[in-house]
């Protein structure tokens, strides 16, 4: 279980483990249902209350899955799910939203995200939303895959800085986003969550787990090149990783993670193998 020191980070009205639960990938095949479960169970075992899961995921089926998972223990988790762009619209996204909590088995999400930005102006999205809280459907809402101009936007929207969250795809093999979009939720007090901490994808994706300097750090810390990944990816204090771990063992490990906090000159050496970005750079998205 976690212990009163873990370290959190706020997310809306919520204190959070920096490391979270994922789900992309999960909910796809029947056979797999048991262990998907077990996984997520054993999550909440060791104190990693935050579950990030969508409605795109398996079609609504990674949403079942967390619905099993959280069976009889609610109260010990943080939900997080997404609404599709295309279902973005005032009417749509109280519609998707009743289907999301419907697999879930749960009457709200502690967090609801727009999943990405699409044709539905954001100012009909950030009303959906705010009707949501007041049905008492969603606690708090945020975004996905919004670069710094689609903040700046939202922020000009009625109720758009009441966003609590930006979730992006973020790893020490993809830091495009510190050019200006970190600095911009900094600026704002706005956590980020990082999907894909383990550089399972992205455009700008190098080769992390495998790299000298992440292999050479874990073997001097007892730990594995995960680990040091993840403990990177949450290294100041305010950003919630959320890596997708299927199987037991794998979320341990995952868990253990977030007690690891490196050192400025092993940090200095994974900026070696991976430098900071000297331009901007398209968002990086899978």
């Amino acid at each position: 279980m976690a212990t009163p020191n873990t370290p959190t980070v706020t997310l809306g009205d919520a204190a959070v483990p920096p490391i979270g639960q994922g789900t992309w990938y999960m909910g796809e095949r029947s056979s797999d249902r048991e262990t998907e479960v077990r996984a997520l169970r054993h999550g909440l075992d060791l104190g990693l209350s935050l579950i990030d899961t969508a409605e795109m995921y398996g079609n609504g089926g990674a949403e079942k899955v967390v619905g099993e998972a959280v069976a009889g223990r609610r109260d010990e988790a943080v939900l997080v799910s997404k609404v599709l762009p295309n279902n973005a619209g005032k009417r749509a996204a109280k519609e998707a939203c009743e289907r999301s909590l419907g697999r879930i088995g749960t009457d709200y999400l502690d967090l609801y995200l727009l999943h990405w930005r699409g044709s539905v102006p954001l100012s009909e999205t950030v009303a959906a939303m705010q009707e949501l809280q007041q049905e008492g459907k969603i606690r708090r809402w945020g975004v996905s895959n919004l670069d710094t101009a689609d903040m700046r936007d939202l922020w000009e929207v009625p109720g758009g800085p009441e966003c609590a969250t930006d979730q992006v795809l973020y790893h020490a093999g993809s830091r495009g986003i510190e050019y200006d979009l970190l600095d911009w939720c900094r600026e704002r007090d706005l956590p980020v969550m990082a999907y894909c901490p383990l550089a399972q994808g992205g455009r700008f994706r190098r080769d992390l787990l495998s790299n000298p300097a992440v292999t050479g750090i874990a073997a001097e810390r007892d730990a594995t090149p995960a680990q040091i990944a993840l403990a990177w990816t949450i290294r100041d204090g305010r950003t919630v990783a959320i890596p997708k771990a299927a199987r037991q063992e794998h979320v341990a490990e995952n868990a253990a993670a977030a007690g690891i906090a490196l050192t400025a000159e092993e940090l200095t050496r994974l900026d070696a193998a991976f430098p900071p970005p000297e331009r901007k750079q398209p968002l990086d998205i899978v």
